[in-house]
């Protein structure tokens, strides 16, 4: 097993373990991921070709797609909003 496959299983494994924490401290060790995230994918496509590479695009932005759709929406200066809650069932 290579290098780069090894690096993307501990990445994976960090991402899950980050997503298993409470949202308030989701945060520092998500934006560690969400920067390291491009430097791993452009690793694993130089070492085992584009296919590899977009494969693994796609699946950091299936991961990362509500912090990737809020930068963006900040990035074009439209307003970035926030999911809501929703409605809770009455309790009897």
């Amino acid at each position: 097993m290579s290098w780069p496959v090894i690096a993307a299983i501990v990445w994976v494994l960090a991402a899950a373990v980050t997503a298993l924490l409470p949202y308030k401290r989701q945060f520092p060790p998500g934006i560690i991921l969400l920067f390291l995230a491009p430097l791993l994918i452009a690793w694993l496509a130089l070492e085992h070709g584009p296919i590899v590479g977009l494969a693994a695009l796609a699946a950091f932005a299936s991961m990362f797609r509500n912090p990737l759709i809020y930068f963006w929406r900040k990035w074009q200066g439209l307003p970035a909003q926030r999911h809501e809650q929703p409605p809770q069932e009455p309790q009897p």
